[in-house]
């Protein structure tokens, strides 16, 4: 196994009186790709939004390369350098082209020179098959062209990690397999990544191991051959008779 990407302990979140997250232990190896499955409300956006910190945590420890995400004085600008994160909408700048959108992070947050920002920007597009769109708006694009762009907007920062919320809800059927072969792509070049998923097909054949929520809690997690073929919990069978 190699060396500890993310490591969670006794990880807790509260909205209120709220309990979303009741006390996870996870431990996630460099280069390790890890689906996260579970009906709805089980809190599983929540555990991603707490390993950036978009979520201030309620208690436990998070350290995500290197970093202890749970220190108040962290620096979340340098944390999250190390960290791409593509959730369910877009959220592409309307008033800026594509290249423009993927230039952004490099240059404001890395100071990269323009030229060299653009350079990337271009290259990202092209990995992601979108190299005649670099001077087209987000309002020209299908769907899945938009969640295309998001993820080359998130690798354009150069990240250790990928964070995937939900990448392929918002999208017609015909536009997922799009977005998922791109994440395919990053799984083969060895990339440590948490996805959060409902596409189980995907789940079983790109994770390293599938991690099963339920009520904020982890209900159990196995490879893909284990949880999908021989789940051990009741709760997990419940869940996967509907979905599978």
């Amino acid at each position: 196994m190699s060396a500890s990407k993310i490591s969670v302990t006794g990880l807790r979140k509260s909205f209120g009186s709220n309990e979303v997250l009741k006390g996870l232990d996870v431990e996630i190896a460099e280069g390790e790709v890890v689906c996260v499955i579970g009906p709805s409300g089980s809190g599983k956006s929540t555990f991603l939004r707490c390993l950036n910190k978009l979520d201030e945590l309620s208690g436990g420890t998070v350290i995500v390369d290197g970093f202890n995400v749970s220190d108040k004085t962290v620096n979340l600008n340098e944390v999250r350098q190390h960290i791409g994160m593509v959730f369910q909408h877009f959220n592409l700048f309307p008033h800026m082209t594509v290249l423009q959108n993927i230039m952004l992070a490099p240059v404001e947050l890395k100071k990269q020179s323009p030229a060299d920002a653009r350079a990337t920007a271009l290259k990202l597009l092209d990995r992601v098959g979108l190299a005649d769109k670099a001077t087209a708006r987000p309002a020209q694009l299908s769907g899945g062209q938009k969640q295309r762009v998001a993820i080359a907007r998130s690798l354009a920062v150069n990240p250790d990690i990928m964070l995937f919320d939900e990448a392929t809800s918002a999208l017609d059927p015909e536009m997922v397999g799009e977005v998922l072969q791109v994440i395919r792509d990053l799984a083969a070049e060895g990339m440590t990544m948490v996805v959060v998923t409902h596409e189980m097909g995907f789940a079983r054949e790109v994770a390293d191991r599938v991690i099963f929520m339920a009520d904020g809690l982890i209900v159990e997690e196995g490879t893909p051959a284990e949880l999908f073929g021989n789940p051990q919990q009741a709760r997990t069978q419940d869940f996967l008779s509907k979905v599978l």
